[in-house]
């Protein structure tokens, strides 16, 4: 047995020599390929680096394609050391990548709307948004999903295809918001008092913006009460607290006004021939 390993390698010690060089190159490829992909990665991540200009939307994405970069280039240089032809390699991956477009087309095409998101932007990481129904604050996007995270703490990963396919409503990006605040008077109290008591709520709220003007108005006849509103215009930041607020002050106001917030009514007629026959009904 001795004899034959020695005769095996006179005979192939050249060859093994090459194949354990081009293994450990190899190796050491693949070592330094993660270890680059990792520092390229925190690089564009890291907060004291120039690319932190650029919109926080856009970090994520060029994370990922460095690093993808980084594994391509060092499997070209793996393949090269082996003695693959790599054009060739590069053909019959072209092949290969239409069979298997064709097969992840639904993933192809989240790759797709990530990119339209990207470019058209009609949101960015930390605006709050309603996309296709998903409510939340963006915390990133990638080339696959865009992560929310909403008012109550969840987190959800909604695929890009989904998020582009439908309406996208962006509560953060004018900067301000309008918000309807409605009370219910008695048809029985003065219409004019009842708007008086919201505009003085508006000139003395601060936090309601003077441009667009805070407006109030007759908002609908209700079947029960006159619905009068105070629309008024608050930056994003105020808006959901301006809104509990506005919403204590205007029924205390109303109610120190002397007027009165009404319950549902309902008004019940009976006809007297209806009436009648419930008696003749009654003494059978």
């Amino acid at each position: 047995m001795k004899d034959k390993l020695l005769v095996f390698w006179q005979n192939h010690s050249e060859t093994i020599m090459t194949l354990g060089y081009n293994l450990i190159l190899a190796l050491a490829i693949v070592i330094a390929s993660v270890l680059i992909a990792r520092s390229v990665k925190r690089a564009i991540q890291n907060s004291k680096s120039p690319l932190k200009k650029i919109d926080k939307t856009l970090l994520p994405i060029l994370s990922s394609v460095a690093g993808y970069l980084v594994y391509i280039i060092a499997g070209l240089f793996i393949l090269d050391i082996f003695g693959v032809n790599t054009a060739s390699l590069i053909a019959l991956m072209g092949a290969a990548g239409l069979a298997i477009g064709l097969a992840l087309k639904n993933t192809l095409s989240n790759i797709a709307a990530g990119i339209m998101l990207l470019i058209l932007r009609p949101f960015k990481v930390g605006d709050f948004v309603d996309a296709s129904g998903t409510v939340g604050s963006v915390s990133e996007i990638n080339l696959f999903t865009t992560i929310f995270k909403t008012n109550d703490g969840l987190y959800i990963a909604s695929p890009n295809g989904k998020v582009w396919g439908g309406n996208i409503k962006n509560f953060t990006r004018n900067g301000k918001r309008r918000m309807d605040i409605v009370v219910g008077i008695s048809f029985a109290n003065s219409i004019d008092d009842g708007l008086k008591v919201l505009k003085e709520i508006a000139a003395s709220e601060s936090r309601l913006l003077p441009e667009p003007a805070p407006k109030v108005m007759v908002a609908s006849i209700g079947e029960s009460a006159v619905n009068i509103q105070l629309r008024a215009w608050t930056v994003n930041g105020d808006y959901w607290q301006t809104v509990w607020d506005l919403n204590k002050r205007v029924k205390e106001s109303i109610e120190q006004a002397g007027l009165t917030i009404p319950f549902p009514q309902r008004t019940l007629h009976i006809a007297e021939s209806m009436a009648s026959a419930v008696t003749v009904n009654k003494d059978v």
